[in-house]
């Protein structure tokens, strides 16, 4: 198990004008699709993950940071504003690439926290597994010429890497965070099993010390689609970032656009965030956000305090500017090739934001002399730099969550629903979609618009049907949901629990704390909000509706059987 991701065990996961290599090592399905429409007829597509990125982040969602090219975007498709993801990475990644609920994908929980009752359970093998076909396999096997650079974080070996899963052209980091500068690769890094991996088609790869990860895996990915130019197959091209995911880090330049800009704290950010999202029609006018919760005041701090804080800030900003301007390039690619008209773009964030307070890979390096062994330097001066080491805290976490209630780690609103949105053609574009969607939803809506059906089998052997709907009802503007209000949809990770049925929500939150993360919010009891009327999830109505109380545990105990949950032990009682 590589410590550089078991440290979070320690730290927390607390309308624009559209129209129309190698090859992969799994075998043919066994089960095949019915043809394919011709090529010629067939979009691409381009699938953008965002790592750890908040639900106002962008501009089109309400934030202040530069993304105009992923504004571009989201405002001539539709956005989505009730897609909801699991509540930390690999899990949602798994679900995303497979259809299929993450407990019986292979991630029921991450690789880096399986509990000993977990390991070795079906659905827990801490990997894609394979009683799932990824996308890009059911795709490749349709015709479509399939690519990938960014983080995987589904599997550490070749057989599970995504070379073996469907991607003809792949560059990837394995695990689920390093550092974006490509520093820490050094004898003291992996010393404590601290060095991330990357796999250069399927081979073990250094990655290019100085290098910015975002500019990086675009590099790659342009690379892949211009060598695939003359290539008469559509294509699928899924570019995972890294960004803006903890270590904080970004190139200084980009940095200095942010400087000063936050001086005036996370609780003046999160209401000039609400504010904007009113003006846009993201939520309604009359929302009361989420109280912050275990965060200092801003006036309460320090002014060294606050220069800290805001410097965290003003680097995560920079991180997100920095994606923005990449996909910029990949867009401007698109379009010097002649196939960004013919091109489905399909953006969206992997989980809420990371709310802990982190400065060190994992515990052992938190003593003095552990950073300064691995060349840790966390000063004001040096913060966004290749050697510093740092999350952004709870208080901008919560900020950039806007309005809800908390972050990465919960099943709450906060830690689960995410930026998403989609553009190009078959789709109805210059709207906003409120509807519940699952990023279970993604895999079928890639299959239907290839024209393909999901086999039985695949590479002998049956899999699991799809879980999620076909979203292109929705994305074609004739229908504006693709679940009945009786359909529920459950999420478990960390013994937190939360079940989704039309308007209704319940959660579960353990009252005691644990390793991850350190502090306890939840009272030990499931609690039960209308959505629809609350998303922000700031009234408990379960005192006054315990009979729609009784009917959403009874699903989820149902959806916990049927998907193999199985629960890690209760957490200890906090100290």
């Amino acid at each position: 198990m590589n410590k550089l991701l078991k440290s979070a065990i320690f730290l927390g996961f607390t309308a624009l004008s559209w129209g129309g290599g190698g090859h992969a090592q799994a075998a043919p399905a066994t089960s095949p699709s019915p043809a394919p429409a011709p090529a010629a007829q067939r979009p691409n597509f381009l699938l953008i993950v965002a790592d750890d990125l908040g639900w106002s982040d962008l501009g089109s969602f309400g934030g202040e940071i530069a993304t105009p090219n992923l504004d571009a975007i989201a405002t001539a498709g539709v956005r989505f504003t009730g897609f909801h993801t699991a509540p930390t990475c690999s899990p949602t990644r798994s679900m995303l690439l497979s259809g299929v609920d993450n407990h019986q994908a292979g991630l029921g929980s991450m690789a880096e926290t399986l509990q000993p009752g977990q390991t070795g359970q079906p659905g827990y093998e801490g990997y894609l597994n394979d009683r799932v076909a990824s996308i890009a396999e059911l795709l490749h096997e349709g015709g479509y010429r399939t690519l990938m650079a960014g983080k995987w974080h589904l599997g550490l070996t070749p057989e599970r890497g995504p070379a073996a899963r469907g991607f003809e052209r792949s560059y990837a980091l394995l695990q689920g965070l390093g550092n974006h500068f490509g520093a820490d690769q050094t004898h003291a890094w992996k010393a404590i099993d601290a060095a991330p991996t990357y796999r250069d088609n399927g081979k073990i790869v250094s990655y290019p010390k100085g290098r910015f990860s975002a500019d990086y895996f675009t590099d790659r990915l342009i690379g892949f689609l211009e060598e695939g130019a003359k290539d008469k197959r559509p294509f699928f091209a899924y570019l995972p970032y890294s960004t803006p995911h903890w270590p904080i880090q970004a190139p200084a330049e980009v940095i200095a656009k942010y400087k000063g800009r936050y001086d005036a704290g996370y609780e003046a950010l999160r209401e000039a965030r609400l504010k904007r999202q009113k003006e846009l029609g993201l939520v309604p006018a009359d929302l009361t956000p989420h109280e912050l919760v275990d965060v200092k005041p801003w006036a309460s701090l320090t002014p060294q305090e606050k220069a800290v804080e805001a410097r965290k800030m003003e680097v995560y900003a920079a991180m997100v500017d920095r994606m923005d301007e990449n996909v910029g390039r990949v867009v401007a690619t698109l379009k010097r090739l002649g196939k960004y008209d013919d091109t489905v773009i399909i953006f969206l964030a992997d989980n809420g934001p990371e709310g802990n307070a982190i400065d060190a890979p994992h515990q052992a390096a938190l003593k003095p002399e552990g950073a300064a062994k691995l060349g840790i330097d966390n000063s004001l001066g040096n913060i966004g730099a290749a050697t510093s080491y740092l999350g952004y805290g709870p208080g901008w976490a919560q900020a950039n969550s806007s309005p809800s209630w908390l972050v990465k780690g919960y099943p709450t609103e906060g830690g689960t629903r995410v930026t998403a949105f989609a553009a190009g053609p078959h789709i109805a574009g210059g709207r906003i979609a409120s509807a519940f969607l699952s990023v279970t939803d993604v895999a079928p809506t890639l299959l239907d618009l290839a024209g393909q059906t999901q086999p039985a089998s695949f590479a002998g052997r049956p899999i699991l049907p799809f879980q999620g709907h076909s979203l292109v009802p929705v994305l074609s503007g004739s229908q504006g949901a693709v679940r009945q209000s009786s359909e529920p949809v459950g999420t478990e990770l960390f013994y937190r629990r939360a079940l989704r049925k039309g308007d209704w929500k319940a959660v579960y939150l353990p009252a005691s704390g644990s390793a991850y993360p350190r502090k306890s919010v939840g009272n030990g009891t499931w609690q039960l909000f209308n959505v629809a009327k609350d998303p922000a999830e700031t009234h408990d109505l379960a005192p006054s509706e315990p009979v729609k109380l009784r009917e959403l545990i009874a699903d989820w105990d149902s959806y916990a059987r049927e998907k193999g949950v199985v629960l890690p032990a209760a957490p200890a009682p906090q100290q």
